[in-house]
């Protein structure tokens, strides 16, 4: 594996829209927060600790029984990508936003199906990540606690028996586990029950975010949803708590398209073949237009209505219409007229391509 191939690479694999329930899931993700012991945590720390963190880490990777179990894994530091590679990483969810706004001493480690993505140096020492496609929490959690535990025979995690592992920020004390599930919900949108959806998951104690977790909104009707408690519950509590919620927003959402396409079946067959027609032969589009547009159609393959596209199609198309990805496949920079252009001319082909 290489990082080039990773940048040139549209869509990672658990992104293609396989697993349980994958109609309305589009994947399920673990993050551990880890911090090694004797180290300031990192918005603190000197450059040499910062580098004595990444080095160690590394070397913890650096085995023959990582390898055996997660396959070949690739060390790479952020000042080493352009700023379009680095985008590009973001855009497929393999690093945080939070990791770009210092990348001096920080890093990434991938594997090669990029299921793992482990942040280094980020608000923590190490922000583990685990993605599976569909609905798979526990199964995503058994790997990045396996991941977890094969790191923790060589890193001293900073660990309190009283508070669990400790964290820079106190709302990840105690297991530092962030589980999450991104569902698509345009059923829901549509019908005007979302909002009264998030505040009920909010009083529960999980947390709605956007595309790209907190502080973003939801485009193309695509929801985070996680826990925000990680001390006084166990990971496996945290986990089952999500799932039955998970599992509660699936059938309202199933329930949401039933009823849209019982009782307003032509309404709902125009908007989605508007928006197929809006892709198919627009000459710019915005990314927050496209995706829009691509919800819809992903809303009518699931429907039936259309039967010539697959949900792996619009999966792929989400990522391959994003500015940084736009911008690798020109091998340029590019204006945001320059990206809407290529954008809808990029659609149109793989619409006609995919039509035929």
């Amino acid at each position: 594996m290489s990082i080039e191939k990773t940048v040139s690479r549209p869509v990672s694999n658990w992104a293609k829209g396989d697993g349980p329930e994958s109609d309305i899931v589009i994947s399920s993700r673990i993050r551990l927060a880890r911090n090694i012991s004797g180290y300031a945590f990192p918005h603190t720390m000197s450059n040499q600790a910062a580098d004595e963190i990444l080095n160690a880490v590394r070397l913890a990777v650096d085995n023959d029984e990582v390898r055996q179990e997660f396959g070949p894994l690739e060390f790479v530091r952020l000042e080493e990508l352009s700023p379009v590679e680095r985008q590009i990483l973001l855009e497929k969810h393999l690093i945080s936003p939070q990791l770009l706004e210092d990348i001096k001493n920080r890093a990434v480690i991938l594997s090669e199906d990029e299921s793992l993505s482990i942040m280094i140096n980020e608000e923590d020492h190490l922000r583990i990540q685990l993605f599976l496609p569909g609905l798979q929490l526990e199964e995503a959690w058994q790997k990045a606690n396996r991941v977890d535990d094969l790191l923790e025979k060589t890193l001293d995690y900073a660990f309190c028996e009283q508070r669990g592992y400790l964290t820079a920020c106190p709302t990840n004390v105690g297991t530092g586990l962030r589980a999450s599930v991104m569902l698509h919900l345009p059923a829901l949108v549509i019908a005007g029950q979302i909002n009264n959806i998030i505040t009920a998951i909010s009083q529960l104690g999980l947390a709605v975010r956007g595309y790209y977790g907190e502080g973003t909104k939801a485009v193309g009707h695509l929801f985070q949803i996680s826990n925000q408690i990680t001390l006084g519950q166990a990971e496996e509590e945290i986990i089952r708590n999500l799932l039955t919620v998970a599992r509660q927003i699936i059938n309202q959402e199933r329930s949401a398209r039933a009823a849209l396409y019982k009782n307003n079946k032509s309404q709902l067959e125009d908007k989605i073949f508007r928006s197929l027609g809006i892709l198919s032969y627009s000459r710019m589009i915005t990314t927050e237009e496209a995706l829009t547009m691509l919800s819809d159609v992903r809303l009518g393959i699931a429907l039936g209505i259309l039967d010539n596209l697959t949900q792996r199609d619009i999966n792929e198309l989400m990522m391959l219409i994003r500015p940084a990805f736009l911008q690798k496949m020109a091998a340029r920079e590019m204006t945001a007229q320059e990206r809407d252009t290529e954008r809808a001319r990029i659609i149109r082909l793989r619409m006609e391509k995919l039509k035929k």
